[in-house]
């Protein structure tokens, strides 16, 4: 089986979830540049359908969002710095500020790579900091786009992110290029489960698009799956579960 374009060699213990239980780990996400509001409408009921835990939008559709999944107990969700990161942190800041005022349940911010690639450590964790002071009690989800980072970034940017107030380590945006491996893969989140502590979730994000990858990721140690698939990720699931 392939996830992403990695594999684990050991054998995989999968989860024992129901559908409604699957679905509560999986961020129902549409992020795409051309989204349109009958897109926004179709997700939102699918979200409604299968309660599924979040709609994942851009920040410019909160509002709507909000409204579309009033009453269903589906979260509206979004994102800060997309997909690039190297906004100010100030940018991203008031970015998240502005989006829990519109009614966004959690937030999910890219780092500035740049700052970790130049060893400005100081700087990365002000950016992650900056908008987790803003955050408060809403959970903050640090996307640090595993697929440009080696083996020893990933370790140091994760620690940093997690000292810095992250609720979440996030593999990807989904929108990495150039790269043989462009979403999540499952030796990254076993390696961020065996480095962070216990109360630091994870969350897979990245070509996830059927159910044996969803439930391999949740095995290897995710805690929240984001994808834009969880619609046929259900429809594969045998396990049952009332919606």
């Amino acid at each position: 089986m392939v996830v992403g374009t990695s594999t684990l060699k050991k054998t995989m213990t999968y989860p024992e979830l129901s559908k409604y239980e699957l679905a509560q780990k999986i961020d129902h996400t549409l992020l795409k540049p051309t989204l349109t509001f009958a897109d926004l409408e179709r997700t939102c009921e699918e979200a409604r359908k299968y309660q599924f835990k979040t709609v994942c939008i851009p920040p410019a559709w909160v509002e709507e969002c909000v409204k579309l999944l009033q009453g269903s107990g589906v979260e509206t969700i979004t994102v800060v710095g997309f997909p690039l990161g190297y906004s100010t942190s100030e940018a991203k800041a008031f970015e998240a500020r502005q989006a829990m005022d519109r009614g966004a349940s959690e937030i999910d911010m890219v780092i500035n790579l740049g700052f970790l690639k130049s060893r400005k450590l100081d700087l990365l964790a002000f950016d992650v900091e900056s908008v987790a002071r803003t955050c408060g009690g809403t959970p903050l989800k640090v996307i640090l786009e595993t697929a440009y980072l080696t083996a020893a970034e990933k370790d140091e940017a994760a620690l940093v992110c997690e000292k810095a107030g992250a609720s979440f380590i996030k593999t990807s945006t989904g929108f990495a290029s150039g790269v043989p491996e462009t979403g999540a893969t499952l030796e990254d989140i076993a390696r961020f489960r065996k480095i962070l502590k216990p109360s630091t979730r994870i969350k897979a994000s990245g070509g996830i698009r059927d159910a044996a990858s969803a439930l391999a990721f949740l095995a290897a140690g995710a805690d929240r799956l984001g994808t834009s698939s969880g619609v046929a990720i259900l429809h594969e699931t045998k396990s049952e579960g009332a919606y």
